[in-house]
Parts: structure tokens; sequence; C-alpha cells
């Protein structure tokens, strides 16, 4: 074993340095490196505070969130396992699956706020829950309809997609079961570097290579999982500078995380919007991230940039305590969860100038080997 600079030792895993009061097992196992494998030294880049998560406090979520009935290892890049992802929702909009969602409490679903562009009405929209294949609702799946929108004022005020976040307030409290449960929501706003692991889920499609080239999901519509590598806002925001015809300034803000699989060529696609990017710490999922742009989900594959949740948790508990939960008797009358055959997924996709070539090769090597990892 050899010391390695910053606190890092061992074969199996990086220990991180910790900074406050943090729950310290959130590191996943990566592949040992030696300094010799970076000429220059050790990128710090790449290195620093693998998991260091900000002041996540011992007790600070309910115990009741972010859990699943299903355990054991994780491979992404593939159908998921029924009850892996319960807190997963679906976007309705007029009965046409749009986007993806995540249910936060009994009552709350948060999704991306690009996915109401055709409306604003509660009315129009319904949410899925306890859904596995869309085309084959089940006994514990859900059809939930909208009390009301909180469409986040700042959405796309300033820059590009900034504040892309809406909460929905259901009519009726969602039915717990061990397909629907509720992801849980930082208290407070985790920094998550690098190179810390997560998964991303939906029900998008599988490329979008123009008009004729888009291709969905294979009959009966399975969620879909990928595990991603958080990336450096700035490294993103270089890979995503806009064509030299497109006069739009790209800019990776605080409110957002960028994320990507270059290794296995995974990242979020159309339909995938508004859907979670979730982390495991200790024990429990946390939801991370919702489902914003991306470059063309074509290959070589570019990175996905998704809404920071924890960077709202402030917005988020002020919506939620300002509307109290609606009587049930003013509800309109439930429906049967239906069997989804047609989609109109909406999605950001932005074509950035080029990928590879803002990538130095030594670098991307170096990036690949870092993003290969264990299961969570």
């Amino acid at each position: 074993m050899q010391d390695r600079p910053d606190g890092y030792h061992g074969s199996r895993g990086l220990r991180a340095r910790l900074e406050g009061s943090l729950h310290a097992s959130c590191c996943p196992a990566l592949p040992a490196l030696t300094p010799a494998a970076h000429q220059g030294g050790w990128d710090h880049r790449w290195t620093t505070s693998v998991c260091r998560v900000i002041g996540l406090m011992a007790g600070t979520v309910s115990t009741a969130c972010g859990k699943t009935a299903v355990t054991g290892k994780i491979i992404g890049g593939k159908n998921t396992v029924d009850k892996r992802w319960p807190w997963q929702a679906g976007l309705l909009y007029q009965g046409m699956f749009i986007c993806g969602a995540s249910l936060i409490s009994d009552y709350w679903v948060i999704s991306a706020a690009h996915c109401f562009q055709m409306s604003h009405k509660p009315s129009d929209y319904k949410i899925l829950l306890g859904y596995y294949q869309l085309e084959k609702p089940t006994s514990y799946s859900q059809l939930a309809a909208v009390y009301r929108l909180f469409i986040h004022a700042d959405y796309n005020k300033h820059y590009y997609q900034e504040s892309d976040i809406t909460l929905l307030q259901l009519y009726r409290p969602a039915k717990f079961s061990d397909s629907i449960r509720t992801v849980c929501l930082p208290e407070v706003n985790i920094q998550l570097l690098d190179l810390i692991l997560c998964w991303i889920t939906g029900w998008g499609m599988v490329n979008d290579q123009g008009e004729w080239g888009q291709e969905l999901l294979p009959t009966p519509r399975t969620l879909q999982e990928a595990q991603v590598g958080f990336l450096d806002n700035s490294f993103c925001e270089s890979i995503l500078k806009p064509p030299e015809t497109i006069n739009q300034t790209i800019a990776i803000q605080d409110g957002m995380l960028c994320a990507a699989d270059f290794l296995a060529g995974k990242s979020v696609c159309r339909g995938d919007s508004g859907g979670p990017l979730v982390c495991k710490l200790n024990d429990t999922w946390y939801l991370m991230g919702l489902a914003s742009f991306s470059t063309p989900c074509e290959k070589p594959i570019g990175p996905g940039i998704f809404t920071k949740v924890s960077y709202f948790n402030q917005w988020i508990t002020e919506k939620q305590k300002s509307s109290p939960n609606p009587d049930p008797s003013t509800a309109p009358p439930e429906e049967k969860p239906p069997a989804l055959f047609s989609f109109n997924s909406l999605g950001n996709v932005h074509k950035p100038r080029n990928f590879l070539v803002l990538v130095a090769s030594q670098t991307f090597l170096l990036l690949l080997i870092f993003l290969w990892t264990v299961g969570l």
C-alpha cells in the first residue's frame, strides 16, 4: 500500500478528507491508482475530497425515505429491477407521457420546470406512481391528480435552464408500498465533488439521432438505470460551448450538477427530463439532481446537466409550507392507472461545438479510469 496525498490511503477505495460533521461511509470503492498513473502528479480536480459532504448531519432526514425493498449490487445501463427505485414517477400531459419525476412525500412530487412549457394548469397533468413498465401497470400502480403547480419564478430567466425545478402537490396522498416510497431530500446544501458515483433512471429515448433516428424504449417500456459520475462544472461548461452560429451562452451555475458515464456511454436522453439523479449515502438514497438538459444522446456520449436539488432546499420548504394539503373530497374522481403506448417525450438537447477535441487524450483517459467503479 502506498500513501497518497491529501489523506488518501489504501488500495480498495479512497478515504476522503472530511470537513465538518459528516457521514464518512459514502465513498464507493474505486480502482487503485498510484501517483505514477499521472506523470504530472495527482490532479487535484479529480482527487480532492471525493465524497466531501458538507454538513450532512445524522438524523436530519426521516428513515422512512430513501429506502428500497430491493438490495444488492446494481449494474447500470440496462433494465432496472422492479421496486428498486420506488420514488420514480412519470409526468403525463393530457394523458401522454412527457417527463420523469420523483416522489418526495405523500403529497409532493418534484420535476423540471421545462416539462411545463405547454401549460401551467394543474388539471392538464397527472402523475404516475408505482410503475415499472409503462405498458403494464400493476395492482400497486397509481394515477394521481395534481392540485397545484409551483414553477420556479427564475426558470430560464438569466441563464439557459436556470432554476429548472417545479413542485407538484397532489390532491390525494400516495399509497405507500414496496413499489411506492419517497426519496430523501438533503436538508443542507450538500457539496458533492467530482468522483462520487450515483444513478439516473427514466423511460426516455434510447437515442436521439435526429427526426428519423429517435428510438423509443422497446415494448413494454421498462424503466432504465445507469450509473454516472459527477464532473467539474467548469469542465462541463467547456464541453457545452454552443455552435458558433448560435448566440447563446451555456453557463453551468451553482444550482446545477454535471454528470455522465463516458466509459459505458450512458447519460440522459429525451423523456428522462425531470427524472431523478440519486446517490446512496449510509444506506439511504438522496435526490441530488433533476435531469435538465444534455448533449445529444448519441455516441460519443456527452454530459448531462441536472438541477442541483439541495441548492433549492429553502425554496422547496417554503412552497410546501405555503400550501396546506387539500381536502381529498374536492379531488376529481380517481382514475384507473393507464397502460401507455404513446409518447411525446420532452427534453432539452444542447448541441455543443465539439466534444472530444476539447479533452486532451491523457486527461480523457484519466477521467475514464476514475469513472470506472463497482456498484454502490
